[in-house]
C-alpha cells in the first residue's frame, strides 16, 4: 500500500462523508483516492452497506477505500452538535440520504453555510430541484425513466444496464463538481452547494439518442434494433460456441479482415464495394460472415485480428477480469486490507496522473475505528476548559 498522501493533488483538503450504497461513497473514495482525508459518519452498528448480500455484497470494498471511520448517532441531539462542529472543521461535506432528512437534522448547507461559509456541501439525489425531487429515486428507476432501460433491451423488452452506471457516474459528477467549487474558493473564500442526481446523469447518458431525434424527427430504436452506420459491428459465433466482437468501420479494415479470414474473393463482389453498399445487404453479409466465422477459434482469430488492427473483443464476464493479464500488469487492480482483517484486491480509478495511478494508501476501516482519533481531536473545541 502507498502511504505517502503529502504528493497527491488533494492532500491537505478534508471531507465529512454522510453516504451509503453507492452514489455518495463513490464520490467519496475518488476525493479520497486524490489524497483528501475522507472522515466517513456510520451510524452505531455501522453502515448497513457493510452486510448487504446478492448483489450488494461488493459495494462496500469497492467504494469505500482510503477512507476513516467515525460512528456518531446524528439523531440525537449530541452526536447532531458533534457532527456540526466537524462539519466546521471541514473543507467539504458529502451527503445522498433522501431528500429532506438532513434539513431534519439541521445538517443541511442552508444551516451550516451560516456557520460556516467557507463548506462545499454536496447533496447526491435522485432528481435536480423539479417536479420529480422528492421522489425517491434507485438506478433502475431512473434508467427506466430517462431512456437507458428503452435503448439496452429489445423492442418491448427495456432492460437495466448490468452494474450501477447511474450510483457510480452520479458520484464521479459530484467529485467534478468539488474540484470546481474548490478551485472556485480559491477566488471568493466562499463555499457552495453541488447537487448532483441521478435521473440527469441517465438523461445525460442519453443525450447523443436525444439529439438524434431532434435532428432527424425519427425515434431512435433500441440498440438491439438500431441502424448500424457499419456494416461489421456484431457479435459472431465461433467455433466451440465461442463469442467474439468483430467491428470493420472502414472500407479498408473490411478489406484487412476479408484478407485475415482468407476471404478476397467477398471484396469482389459489386454488393460489397464501399460500406454504404454492404449495410444496405447488412442482413446478408452478416449471415455470410458468421458462417465463415464459425470454423474458427476464438483465440486464434483473437491474435489475427489483433495484428491487423481490426477492432474486437471478447464477451468477457466479470470473474475473468480478475486474471485479466492487462489489468493485472498494468496495476489497474490493487491489494487492500479488508475490515476483517482478509486481503482482496480492487479495481483502481481508471487514470494515470503524472504517470502514477492513484492507489490504495490505509486498509478498509472497521466500524468506527477512526473515531477517537477524530473526534479526540474535536473535544476541546465542544467543551473548553
Amino acid at each position: 500500500m502507498q502511504s505517502n498522501e503529502s504528493n497527491l493533488p488533494l492532500a491537505g483538503v478534508r471531507v465529512l462523508e454522510f453516504t451509503h450504497m453507492v452514489m455518495g461513497p463513490t464520490c467519496g473514495m475518488i476525493l479520497a483516492d486524490l489524497g483528501a482525508e475522507v472522515i466517513k459518519v456510520e451510524p452505531p452498528g455501522g453502515d448497513k452497506t457493510r452486510r448487504l448480500p446478492g448483489l450488494g455484497i461488493g459495494f462496500f470494498r469497492s467504494f469505500n477505500r482510503n477512507k476513516k471511520s467515525v460512528v456518531l448517532d446524528i439523531t440525537s441531539e449530541e452526536g447532531r452538535a458533534t457532527a456540526a462542529e466537524l462539519a466546521g472543521q471541514c473543507d467539504v461535506v458529502l451527503e445522498n440520504f433522501r431528500p429532506g432528512l438532513m434539513r431534519e437534522l439541521g445538517l443541511d448547507y442552508e444551516t451550516l453555510c451560516r456557520r460556516f461559509a467557507h463548506l462545499i456541501y454536496v447533496s447526491h439525489k435522485g432528481f435536480l430541484p423539479g417536479p420529480y425531487e422528492k421522489r425517491l429515486a434507485l438506478d433502475e428507476v431512473v434508467q427506466m425513466m430517462g431512456g437507458l432501460s428503452y435503448m439496452t433491451g429489445p423492442v418491448g423488452r427495456p432492460l437495466r444496464a448490468g452494474t450501477s452506471v447511474n450510483d457510480i457516474m452520479g458520484g464521479m459528477f459530484g467529485a467534478i463538481g468539488v474540484l470546481a467549487a474548490l478551485r472556485e474558493r480559491e477566488r471568493t473564500g466562499r463555499g457552495q452547494e453541488v447537487q448532483s442526481a441521478l435521473f440527469e446523469n441517465c438523461v445525460f447518458l442519453s443525450a447523443q439518442h436525444m439529439q438524434q431525434y431532434m435532428m432527424t424527427g425519427e425515434p431512435p430504436p433500441p440498440m438491439p434494433a438500431r441502424v448500424s452506420a457499419w456494416s461489421v459491428y456484431d457479435v459472431f459465433m465461433l467455433a466451440e460456441g465461442e463469442q467474439l466482437f468483430i467491428g470493420a468501420v472502414s472500407d479498408k479494415q473490411f478489406a484487412t479482415l476479408c484478407r485475415v479470414l482468407d476471404r478476397q474473393d467477398l471484396l469482389a463482389r459489386p454488393e460489397y464495394v464501399d460500406n454504404a453498399a454492404r449495410v444496405a445487404v447488412r442482413p446478408q453479409l452478416l449471415a455470410e460472415l458468421g458462417a465463415i466465422l464459425a470454423t474458427h477459434r476464438s483465440d486464434e482469430l483473437a491474435l489475427k485480428l489483433e495484428a491487423a488492427g481490426i477492432p474486437y473483443a471478447p464477451i468477457t464476464r466479470p470473474e475473468q477480469l480478475v486474471d485479466d493479464p492487462h489489468l493485472t500488469q498494468s496495476g489497474g487492480l490493487a491489494p487492500m486490507e479488508t475490515d476483517d482483517g482478509t486481503s482482496t484486491r480492487v479495481v483502481l480509478l481508471p487514470l494515470l496522473m503524472g504517470g502514477r495511478r492513484p492507489g490504495v494508501r490505509m486498509p478498509l476501516p472497521k466500524v468506527g475505528e477512526h473515531t477517537e482519533e477524530v473526534l479526540g481531536a474535536l473535544r476541546p473545541q465542544l467543551h473548553p476548559a
